[in-house]
């Protein structure tokens, strides 16, 4: 087996275990029964879509996932502080 193969193999096997893990998190989100709950859901949910952009971009070695990746954890880290800070205090902006 070479090393080409396994790596692959490897980033097919951590692609549908990262799938998974955002449908968990979808199912979270929705039947959520606390705001907190969703939230938390919501926040790993970016953090799933930031991985699978970074495994795409590894898989087909091309840089624009990696551009998508950085967006995505940027707006998912604003987004966050965001929502944890109206679920605090019910507002975003004083």
């Amino acid at each position: 087996m070479t090393v080409g193969t396994l790596l692959s193999l490897a980033i097919g096997f951590a692609l549908v275990c990262v799938v998974l893990a955002m449908m968990l998190c979808t199912l979270r989100l929705i039947i959520g029964p606390s705001a907190q709950d969703r939230v938390l859901a919501l926040d790993t949910l970016w953090m799933c879509t930031m991985l699978l952009a970074l495994m795409l971009g590894i898989r087909y070695a091309s840089q624009i996932y990696f551009e998508a990746a950085l967006v995505i954890a940027l707006l998912g880290f604003v987004s966050t502080i965001a929502l944890a800070k109206f679920l605090m205090r019910g507002e975003v902006i004083e």
